[in-house]
């Protein structure tokens, strides 16, 4: 039996598990849930995920999905982008 389990590493280097995998230049929130912002974005702390690793272990899989903390010009782009 093998047991599944998603990680968000933060620029910091902190990781916490999530619930869900995430995809390469999808945007979260602090707690790695999808962020789906609308034009004007509000003042929120966002991260794109720019890299997912997976490690196999005995009994386990783990993903490990890389964020890097967006700055508000980029979060402005993504918002304006229809997220």
């Amino acid at each position: 039996m093998t047991l599944y389990e998603n990680y968000i590493v933060y620029p910091e280097g902190e990781r916490q598990e999530i619930q869900r995998s995430l995809q390469i230049n999808q945007v979260v929130d602090l707690n790695g849930s999808p962020l789906h912002i609308s034009w004007p974005p509000p003042r929120v702390i966002a991260y794109r995920i720019h890299r997912v690793s997976t490690r196999e272990e005995r009994g386990y899989q783990r993903r490990y999905h890389y964020a890097e903390l967006m700055s508000m010009a980029e979060l402005q782009s993504y918002a304006r982008g229809g997220g």
